[in-house]
């Protein structure tokens, strides 16, 4: 399915604000309610909207420290990076884990309250990840910006 410029408006004013009503969505686009509704529909069905979600603020949970951690492991064979991505999919504090090309091998993005749980997190998990040869870690110092809205 191709993408008109409807169905484009739709997306990106559904990815500024997901509980957007059907009725102020389709005065929005210009459509009736049922056309409207059918399109986010159909958009769903097609996989181009995967889910609706809130987006919570990372201070008031107590987790305002920010920390990537570029990981390189000892091996590249399928068995090793297998365990590694199910080892580090259990862990809570880790929000992305992104394989990578470069010197690192992956990059995860970890939230913590501060560096002494950042220092607990390494110690009960990212220190028994399976085979791993080398980490490094990289606190931010300030978001400059975030979003969660791809282009459309």
């Amino acid at each position: 399915m191709s993408l008109d410029d409807t169905d484009k408006r739709i997306l990106t004013l559904l990815q500024k604000k997901g509980r957007m009503s059907n009725a102020d969505l389709s005065e929005q686009v210009n459509l009736s309610p049922s056309a409207c509704h059918r399109r986010v529909q159909r958009l769903e069905a097609d996989g181009y909207i995967r889910d609706y979600v809130a987006l919570l603020d990372a201070r008031k949970m107590g987790v305002p420290t920010t920390v990537f951690v570029e990981i390189t492991l000892q091996a590249q064979a399928d068995e090793v990076l297998d365990a590694f991505e199910r080892a580090v999919a259990r862990i809570p504090a880790v929000l992305e884990c992104h394989l990578m090309a470069g010197s690192a091998d992956y990059i995860l993005k970890i939230v913590a309250e501060d560096t002494e749980d950042f220092a607990r997190i390494h110690r009960q998990y990212l220190s028994r990840l399976p085979g791993v040869a080398q980490m490094q870690s990289s606190f931010a110092l300030r978001t400059v910006f975030r979003t969660t809205a791809l282009p459309v």
